[in-house]
């Protein structure tokens, strides 16, 4: 397996060293072996888009994080991506369409996780729609018609189409709007809008948000936990990044409901491992507010406060999946 990554932001918290070292210790694994794109001679692949080298590390025992990131400097050696199975995108979002373009070229006869051309459609925020029914209001909105239609209905929040972790967002309630930690008239968004003029999915601002919202994941159709994550004090953005706070929770019947509307979407899409967010919305109920295809994060610290061994559970299912579409591969190729 060849993991790809980029260690240049990550902290003791990411999930990526728990993650492949469960990976590794699997039966089925005879080697892992990770390349990062913070490793500026990995330039020509993932920046310029060169498939012919890779530089990599293999993962050992002594792999884990470091703030100066040793653990991709030891044993570098030249690579090349036809040499693996299966290769495991745990890169930051968002993830250009060219380099996922460039990633389904270099690798024809690899199994690649998440599906590469699916992880760029089910990264815009207007994937939502998909599943409507589960989710709050919501409009696309590209026009300050659009926008200003929307809006005389309840309080929105804007959510550009491709940003993420709370970025971008905006918040309009009549004729006020909040941009970031500004405030601000609608007349003066909409003067700023023209000159920028970008996409967004509009969603009915949910007036329960300071409830927390809960980060579920799931492995190839099986929850494997949730934590709430609640925002800072004064704030209603729930993310981290942001200042928020993270804790365990439970799923509800509804949210098993949301994952099992969603799931069997995915999994034909080749989504394997993925995170569905829910806010509480005015009537008391959790509904769907965002679904991440890209490097989920957070399942060790799930795992640490249930005291339950889901990064090896996650893994199993991981291992069975792509032991399974090898397989079928090989099938299809005998």
């Amino acid at each position: 397996m060849l993991v790809l990554t980029d260690h240049s932001n990550h902290s003791s918290e990411n999930s990526l060293y728990t993650l492949v070292q469960a990976m590794r210790l699997h039966p089925s694994c005879e080697q892992v072996d990770v390349a990062s794109r913070g490793d500026k001679l990995n330039g020509f692949f993932f920046n310029r888009l060169v498939p012919k080298n890779i530089f990599v590390t293999k993962v050992a025992e002594d792999f884990a994080f470091s703030t100066n990131g040793d653990a991709f400097k030891k044993n570098l050696r030249r690579s090349s991506v036809q040499e693996y199975d299966v290769i495991w995108l745990r890169m930051p979002p968002p993830l250009s369409s060219d380099f996922l373009e460039f990633l389904i070229q270099a690798c024809p006869n690899q199994l690649i996780i998440n599906n590469p051309a699916r992880i760029y459609e089910t990264g815009s925020k207007a994937f939502l729609l998909t599943f409507k029914d589960s989710c709050p209001p919501m409009s696309i909105c590209t026009t300050i018609a659009a926008i200003k239609d929307f809006k005389s209905q309840f309080p929105i929040v804007l959510k550009p189409f491709r940003n993420y972790g709370g970025k971008g967002i905006i918040r309009i309630d009549g004729n006020t709007v909040w941009d970031g930690g500004i405030q601000k008239t609608f007349k003066e968004f909409a003067q700023q809008y023209k000159e920028k003029s970008i996409p967004y999915l509009g969603v009915k601002f949910l007036k329960n948000v300071g409830q927390g919202d809960k980060r579920i994941i799931v492995v190839d159709g099986q929850i494997m936990g949730a934590s709430l994550r609640l925002p800072a004090k004064g704030s209603w953005i729930c993310n981290v990044s942001q200042g928020g706070s993270s804790n365990l929770s439970q799923v509800t019947v509804e949210e098993i409901e949301i994952v099992n509307q969603i799931n069997p979407v995915l999994s034909d899409m080749g989504i394997v491992m993925y995170g569905i967010d829910t806010l509480v919305d005015d009537n008391g109920k959790r509904v769907l507010s965002e679904i991440n295809t890209t490097s989920i994060g957070g399942l060790p610290q799930i795992a640490q406060m249930e005291g339950k061994p889901l990064v090896e559970k996650a893994t199993n299912l991981m291992w069975d999946y792509i032991n399974l579409k090898i397989k079928e591969k090989n099938a299809v190729t005998n």
